[in-house]
């Protein structure tokens, strides 16, 4: 019928990762969501999609979610240290603040809550840092798992410190690899 304007789609796919099973969501052009299957925050963050979006949830494949599947493959096989998939953030000016930052921690790099939020230029928003580091739905695209504490000890992360861990290892692992063959490490463009 004409007029009628059709709830825009969430296709979402599983994604199982040598740490854990991710659920990958993707809007018509756009990853928005890589979220571990068994985060605590997995609610809040399908009902802020579900609030600004007001999509319809299918099960089912995309040229996004194909890409973001592959791109996963070689970051696990430690052939990719950036991802170069659109993606849609959903969140507050403060929450997106939090996650550009995010994405400037270099590959096999870590910061603290309280350098992030001192970069942020509000020192004492440590746990609003940490907080919205949490909310992030995008998680290894934007790599919150490479916030740590203060003291260089692991905290919190919606896939488990066991993946954090992995993570961290993965990427410091193929740092020192890369440093040494730096032509081998890149994805063709």
């Amino acid at each position: 019928m004409e007029g009628i304007k059709s709830s825009p789609v969430i296709l979402y796919c599983s994604y199982s990762s040598p740490c854990g099973d991710l659920l990958l969501g993707a809007t018509e052009d756009r990853l928005c969501l890589c979220d571990w299957k068994t985060s605590p925050n997995q609610e809040k963050i399908f009902q802020r999609l579900n609030r600004y979006l007001n999509a319809e949830w299918r099960e089912g494949n995309s040229c996004i979610l194909q890409k973001a599947s592959c791109q996963l493959d070689e970051y696990f096989s430690g052939k990719r240290e950036t991802f170069d998939i659109p993606l849609l953030t959903i969140g507050s000016p403060f929450q997106q603040d939090v996650w550009k930052l995010l994405q400037k921690i270099p590959y096999g790099s870590t910061l603290s809550y309280c350098a992030q939020a001192q970069r942020l230029q509000k020192p004492s928003a440590i746990r609003a840092v940490a907080s919205a580091n949490g909310a992030n739905a995008l998680s290894i695209f934007i790599p919150c798992h490479r916030v740590i504490g203060q003291n260089g000890q692991l905290t919190g992360y919606a896939g488990g410190l066991s993946a954090k861990q992995y993570l961290l290892e993965l990427e410091q692992r193929n740092k020192n690899i890369f440093s040494l063959f730096p032509s081998v490490h890149k994805v063709s463009e």
